[in-house]
């Protein structure tokens, strides 16, 4: 058989009861102080969050937005309620509804929300109680409504008319309920930017910057360089300086920065993992990767201030498994101390790039045509779905004669409006729309609604043409004898 050829050893002398009993209670003493992950003893770590500007140090703006299209790989309807989700995973409801709270559990906590189409439609769902709750976040500025129109409207394809339209739909509603007026332009997935936008639907509005995102890839190269991606734009030569807007081009995308800072539940990005009993402690890592990257962005941008946009396209469905994490790099990156970390809003950061009275370099006419590489001309879009297009400016023709028609013989409360069309024309607007960059169904969603808009409106021009030609009729009439027929509008499909 075989034997062992190992040399024989000898066996350490037996250890004393006093020395065994020294060294297990060493040994539990480590393990409760140090823990499987290395650190110290978990407790519970208030994360302050209160930190606001500080002269002198980098201030990196964490601005937490969510991109909601009112259209695109699934219609609108679609996105709202979180169906049809073989297309996309994506429910606009899920981010109101958990925005709420995630708001409530911390007073620094701000989300900046843009599309009114989405939120109204949350906003007729909602009870009394959590209204005023909002309107509390909102008189507060930790929810603040930004751009504010019932879209983000593409601006090529687009008629200047409309663009005013839904812009005002929006802020009308906002007005209304909340008593504010939005401050910021947030153009940031347009394809290309018009300086009518820059004029007339920033300066002319009453907003105090403008921020967006899709510039030629080689005029973003040389910005970065010359640290030219904040500007003044005067985007009128007839108005002149009075017309200017300060702008804003994200130097990447209007994504969280590079270093994987990605929260969505179903996200792959490191959480900040600061429990001490737990392994993959990972506080220092997540901090300089944050500290990094805030450093990088100051080397092309002006003034000791940077914006991280902190969400993309319809994130925050939970919105606390964001902010656990913002909080977190906020208290560390702070308690770090190479740069400073706060909560804001694009507003809170316009005022801070107002202050330090920056000399601007100045951008005149458009950032067209639209190209992200050398083979990648985004101009497609200009005459794609023509019939769509064709559509959208018919009925944008109608809707104008029909709401003065409207306006001649009153508004009704239980007749026809224009309100249906008003609102069909608002979505079609919007920079999946008009431009025909949506799926067919969806293209097909919005002429439909149109078609219900105009069948609606058409009634009302009926009412309002019998009231008017009637000879001594009341202008407030609301049943005429005299009826008018119209002839039908012709309809093309895509």
């Amino acid at each position: 058989g075989w034997e062992d050829s190992r040399p024989a050893t000898t066996a350490p002398p037996p250890m004393g009861p006093v020395r065994l009993a020294l060294l297990l209670l060493l040994l539990a003493a480590a393990a409760v102080v140090l823990g499987p992950g290395g650190g110290g003893e978990a407790v519970y770590i208030p994360y302050n969050t209160s930190a606001g500007v500080v002269n002198g140090k980098l201030n990196v703006h964490v601005v937490p937005h969510t991109h909601d299209d009112v259209g695109w790989l699934k219609t609108v309807d679609q996105y709202y309620v979180g169906s049809n989700n073989s297309i996309q995973n994506a429910c606009v409801q899920n981010v109101l509804d958990s925005l709420v709270p995630a708001l409530l559990k911390d007073e620094n906590r701000k989300f900046i929300y843009v599309e009114q189409a989405f939120f109204q439609r949350w906003w007729r769902q909602q009870s009394d109680m959590i209204k005023d709750t909002v309107k509390g976040l909102v008189s507060s500025g930790r929810l603040e409504f930004i751009n504010g129109g019932m879209c983000m409207h593409d601006e090529a394809t687009v008629h200047y008319i409309d663009m005013i339209d839904q812009t005002t739909l929006g802020h009308r509603f906002i007005k209304e309920e909340f008593g504010q007026i939005p401050r910021i332009g947030w153009q940031i997935d347009p394809f290309g930017h018009s300086a009518v936008q820059a004029y007339l639907l920033g300066a002319e509005v009453g907003f105090d910057a403008l921020y967006f995102f899709r510039i030629d890839y080689q005029d973003r190269d040389t910005r970065n360089g010359t640290k030219e991606l904040e500007v003044v734009w005067r985007g009128s030569k007839t108005f002149g300086s009075s017309a200017d807007i300060f702008a804003g081009i994200f130097p990447k995308n209007y994504e969280p920065p590079p270093g994987e800072f990605y929260f969505e539940v179903d996200d792959t990005s490191p959480v900040v993992q600061d429990d001490p009993l737990l392994f993959d402690y990972n506080v220092e890592q997540r901090v300089n990767d944050f500290v990094a990257a805030a450093l990088a962005q100051a080397n092309v941008t002006r003034t000791n201030h940077i914006m991280f946009t902190m969400g993309t396209d319809f994130k925050y469905q939970y919105a606390e498994s964001w902010f656990r994490q913002m909080d977190k790099l906020i208290h560390y990156v702070n308690k770090d101390g190479r740069v400073n970390a706060l909560y804001s809003t694009p507003s809170i950061y316009t005022d801070a790039k107002f202050s330090t009275n920056e000399p601007w370099p100045l951008k005149t006419n458009d950032f067209f045509p639209y190209a992200d590489n050398p083979n990648a001309y985004w101009t497609g879009y200009f005459t794609s779905r023509p019939a769509l297009k064709r559509y959208v400016r018919m009925m944008s023709g109608y809707y104008l004669a029909a709401r003065q028609l409207e306006f001649f013989i009153g508004r009704s409360k239980s007749g026809s409006t224009t309100d249906s069309l008003g609102d069909a024309l608002a979505l079609a607007q919007h920079h999946d729309a008009v431009t025909g960059t949506e799926k067919q169904h969806v293209a097909n969603d919005y002429a439909k609604r149109l078609s219900i808009g105009y069948k609606k409106a058409e009634e009302l021009v009926s009412t309002s043409l019998g009231c008017l030609s009637e000879s001594g009729s009341n202008s407030r009439c609301s049943s005429p004898t005299t009826k008018f027929v119209q002839v039908g509008l012709q309809v093309f499909s895509n």
